[in-house]
């Protein structure tokens, strides 16, 4: 599959969309978007979610409201979705515990990814359709060719799931500046405390985006999601996605749209906005014993990659403009060990992942980049490579010392 590179749409933003699947059969599922549900009761407050930044302009928070319409859409086959795909709108993984947040159920918000390691090289197995499995094709592929599915996995290939990311204040790291997050890198440990974190890099560019460090900006990104969850080609990803054993071009019979892009530019820029203007959901207020916790989760090491605040660069945009970022993360990729290990993709390594930012954790229901985790001890105590010495602490822990550090991170 081919990528678009930056250059190609210097003058458009990304919409931050993560993918989601649906159930094996070749179909076309046409669940509803969900509707807004941006109030949610947390203790003594209530929550506002999928709501912008402060500080918006009239017009940018007439582009988050608009681009939020584009979000929620679902899109038909008449419209340029898929012949394969995954989910007819960003809005129907992105959907828990209101829009632009995570997926709502295992069974259809895990994707699978594939790669092939052959020596050093990454194999995104583009030409078995690529490095992301489609589970759903679309009626008019299937009028054509009836019952086709997916070919089997090539011979050497590793199979990975992802759950679905949350975007909220997505648009705010893709503002910190890059030599910020290259400043916390330390490849090589100098400093000896088993923590070392390289800058994921191509062509001189960081890259900080997916849970691989694979995209450099939200526009690389979310662009590739579009393209490879819903098959609905833009300006900045303009392939369809391969079908094994189907040959391009295709024709008009499986898919109506065959000519230029499927997502207009415009509708790319404002879904773009709606997602990079959404609002981090704010912490709890902490009691006594989330605030030991505080400190326990410097003191075990937590912190040495769930870096608790970052600052944005100079931007025209108010909202985006030197703020402090509760992010939670370095946007590192650091070494987690054989235990989570599974793909390699690009130049990141199948061990290696990039920081999970943790800003509105506290609304997640599973954990780590598969949600195997069903508790937040459970996912700590996964955690190794790099993070060995800081999980062995947090094990070592009194019992009251363990339930006050989740207690700060169910503040998160």
């Amino acid at each position: 599959m081919q990528r678009a590179t930056i250059s190609t749409v210097a003058s458009f933003l990304a919409l931050a969309l993560a993918a989601c699947t649906d159930t094996p059969p070749p179909s076309s599922p046409n669940r509803p978007p969900p509707s807004a549900r941006a109030t949610l009761a947390d203790g003594d407050d209530d929550v506002q979610l999928d709501v912008p930044l402060a500080g918006l302009t009239a017009a940018e928070l007439d582009r988050f409201n608009r681009g939020r319409v584009v979000f929620s859409r679902v899109f038909t086959e008449a419209e340029g979705l898929g012949p394969s795909f995954n989910s007819a709108a960003c809005a129907n993984c992105h959907e828990e515990p209101s829009v632009g947040g995570t997926g709502d159920d295992l069974s259809e918000d895990i994707e699978t990814h594939v790669a092939r390691l052959n020596g050093t090289t990454c194999d995104d197995l583009a030409a078995s359709g690529g490095g992301v499995i489609q589970h759903h094709t679309t009626q008019l592929l299937q009028a054509v060719y009836p019952g086709y599915v997916t070919e089997p996995m090539p011979s050497g290939a590793v199979v990975a799931h992802r759950s679905t990311p949350a975007l909220f204040g997505f648009g705010l790291l893709d503002a910190i500046p890059a030599s910020t997050i290259q400043a916390l890198a330390d490849p090589t440990d100098a400093d000896g405390d088993g923590v070392s974190g390289r800058p994921s890099l191509a062509n001189g560019k960081l890259l900080r985006f997916g849970r691989k460090a694979t995209d450099e900006t939200l526009l690389g990104f979310n662009a590739g999601a579009f393209q490879n969850e819903m098959g609905i080609t833009s300006s900045v990803a303009f392939n369809e996605q391969l079908l094994v054993g189907v040959y391009f071009p295709f024709s008009k019979a499986i898919s109506p749209t065959t000519m230029g892009s499927e997502l207009s530019n415009q509708d790319l820029a404002l879904a773009t906005d709606f997602v990079r203007f959404l609002r981090p959901p704010p912490q709890a207020k902490r009691d006594a014993v989330a605030n030991d916790g505080r400190e326990l989760f410097s003191s075990v090491g937590c912190a040495s990659c769930h870096v608790p605040s970052l600052v944005t660069g100079p931007s025209t945009v108010r909202a985006l403009d030197r703020i402090p970022v509760s992010a939670f993360t370095d946007l590192l990729l650091h070494d987690m060990g054989p235990g989570l290990a599974d793909i390699c993709r690009g130049n990141t390594l199948a061990s290696e992942f990039r920081t999970e930012p943790l800003m509105g954790l506290r609304f997640r229901e599973r954990f780590l980049h598969d949600a195997r985790a069903e508790t937040l001890d459970d996912a700590v105590l996964q955690h190794g490579g790099e993070a060995t010495l800081a999980r062995d602490r947090f094990a070592g822990l009194k019992a009251n010392q363990r339930a006050a550090l989740i207690a700060y991170l169910n503040t998160l």
